[in-house]
């Protein structure tokens, strides 16, 4: 009788860090119409935007501060709109955190967040950058 291998228990903080990671980082054909109005940064433009390291902004993204996308065979980017004062917009990152708990993948997070949302009346950063933040996060949990 063969013995089956336990693996190790992953704690909350594994399975939120690593959520949805097999979509990151591919290549994007998703055509929102909310992408065509967006103003996207590349790594480099981040790093000047944020003042910080290349392996800074790469942190932000593993950590679910910042969510990017490639968009067409194009380098990683990420919406101008998710920067306010030189950092993160800090209301983003449990909204992400959320999003990615239901499976979300990168594109969908992006693809939801700057899209119009008939519960919210404006486009969920948009209602973010307003300081809905509870609200958001509210229509968010509901979409399991």
């Amino acid at each position: 009788m063969s013995s089956i291998p336990r693996l190790p228990t992953q704690s909350l903080h594994y399975v939120r860090r690593f959520a949805g990671t097999a979509n990151r980082g591919k290549l994007s054909d998703v055509t929102s119409p909310a992408f065509d109005a967006v103003e996207w940064l590349t790594v480099p433009d981040l790093v000047e935007a944020l003042g910080v390291s290349q392996s800074k902004v790469r942190r932000f993204l593993e950590e679910r501060h910042l969510v990017g996308i490639r968009r067409n065979g194009g380098p990683l980017v990420v919406p101008a709109s998710f920067i306010r004062d030189g950092n993160p917009l800090t209301e983003l990152h449990g909204t992400v955190i959320v999003l990615s708990d239901l499976h979300f993948s990168d594109e969908e997070i992006l693809t939801w967040l700057l899209e119009a949302d008939d519960a919210l009346g404006v486009a969920p950063i948009d209602a973010l950058w307003a300081g809905r933040k509870a609200e958001v996060r509210r229509v968010a949990m509901t979409l399991a």
